[in-house]
């Protein structure tokens, strides 16, 4: 028969024999689980404490901030012109306000010694309602104001700084995102047949995303056939000049035969600017090589044109070196550096000298651009030359 233990049996006291070596080795093993265990529960509520703390810090103050989620949507306000604002109301602001504003920008260096020429240009320009923006690179501004149109216009100074140094740092396309067009010119092209409202109502009509206006015949240094005029056309895309030194035939795809335009003058709409401002080397700063690149910004030679009915002359003032730069004439020229240098005894070997420096400085930047790219087109597989595709799709 099963015995049953009664509860009486269970807490009857019974004498109990303590092994102490025993209990010292478990207490002591205990010990230590317990205080291991307090450690990591002390580790874990400290780094969460701080990761907590650092996410906080993230959310308010984020290191590499550069949203715009702290600001309401309808303050944000993502573009910008050159317009210049009154500070105070009169009557006039006020009709200006509700008036229409330009929608084109003129950008051009200048220096004093082509203060007239200047003036024509930016005459025409300020007809159509231009913004016009000046970059002085001989530092002498005061020699402007008694212009009529001097103070609608933005005059930034800088001394002996090229047109591409000035448009990567004062033309960026979030400063100048309120423009349809920017006309990027040099100081010394003649207007005499040249109209802006035309010009554009052409690049217009024929979808030019970057253009130029056709030089006279009786330019000085015309470098490529391409954009000398053709008195019978409106505008043209290509040349096709198989007797010159760089022969364009009917096979040519890319610049300088198709897809290009020179530096002098060229015209950009919003997003080709977009593009092209980009393509500007930070570091080199004579812009030599980037007119036969150009026309990648515009995807092709079918957006890029030579307008013909509206053309100009290029009077081939060198300000800072060029072809013909060891020329005497140059002495009434400016080189954009200070007159001293020319009133010594010596001022002509002095300006060779000037003008040699600047042309190796020139070639030099022309070599460096051209590696630059070639590293550019190794390296990005994903990358489709526009050129080179219309050419296989005419096959």
């Amino acid at each position: 028969m099963r015995k049953f233990i009664s509860w009486r049996d269970l807490v009857r006291k019974r004498p109990i024999r303590y092994d102490w070596g025993l209990c010292r080795s478990k207490k002591k093993t205990f010990l230590i689980g317990v205080c291991t265990i307090m450690l990591y529960i002390a580790y874990r509520t400290t780094n969460f404490q701080i990761s907590q703390t650092e996410v906080f810090h993230l959310q308010v103050f984020p290191l590499s901030y550069t949203g715009l989620k702290g600001l309401p949507n309808g303050i944000i306000e993502d573009k910008s012109d050159f317009e210049l604002k009154p500070i105070w109301s009169t009557s006039n602001s006020k009709r200006k306000a509700n008036g229409s504003s330009s929608h084109n920008l003129l950008a051009m260096p200048v220096g004093l010694k082509q203060k007239q020429n200047v003036n024509t240009i930016v005459q025409k320009f300020l007809q159509e309602n231009f913004t016009v923006i000046l970059f002085h690179y001989d530092g002498k501004l005061d020699g402007w104001w008694d212009l009529k149109w001097s103070r609608k216009a933005v005059h930034i100074v800088a001394d002996n700084q090229t047109k591409w140094w000035f448009a990567k740092r004062f033309l960026h396309p979030a400063a100048v995102s309120l423009y349809d067009y920017v006309f990027l010119w040099d100081e010394d092209l003649g207007v005499q047949h040249f109209n802006p409202k035309r010009y554009l109502n052409i690049v217009k009509e024929e979808g030019l995303e970057i253009s130029q206006p056709a030089l006279d015949s009786r330019s000085t240094d015309i470098h490529h056939r391409i954009t000398l005029r053709r008195k019978r056309l409106k505008f043209h895309r290509r040349v096709y000049d198989p007797k010159g030194s760089v022969k364009c035939t009917r096979a040519s795809k890319g610049p300088p035969c198709t897809g290009f335009v020179e530096g002098m003058a060229p015209v950009f709409s919003r997003a080709a600017w977009h593009c092209a401002w980009h393509l500007i080397q930070n570091d080199l700063v004579h812009g030599w090589g980037m007119d036969m690149k150009l026309g990648y910004c515009a995807q092709g030679s079918r957006n890029v044109g030579i307008v013909d009915r509206e053309y100009v002359l290029h009077q081939g003032i060198q300000t800072l070196g060029g072809p013909s730069a060891n020329k005497v004439y140059y002495l009434s020229y400016n080189l954009h550096y200070n007159s001293h240098v020319f009133i010594c005894s010596n001022a002509f070997l002095r300006l060779g000298e000037l003008i040699r420096e600047l042309r190796r400085q020139s070639t030099s930047e022309l070599e460096i651009f051209k590696q630059r790219w070639e590293k550019a087109v190794k390296e990005d597989k994903d990358w489709v030359d526009p050129f080179f595709r219309r050419k296989q799709t005419h096959k």
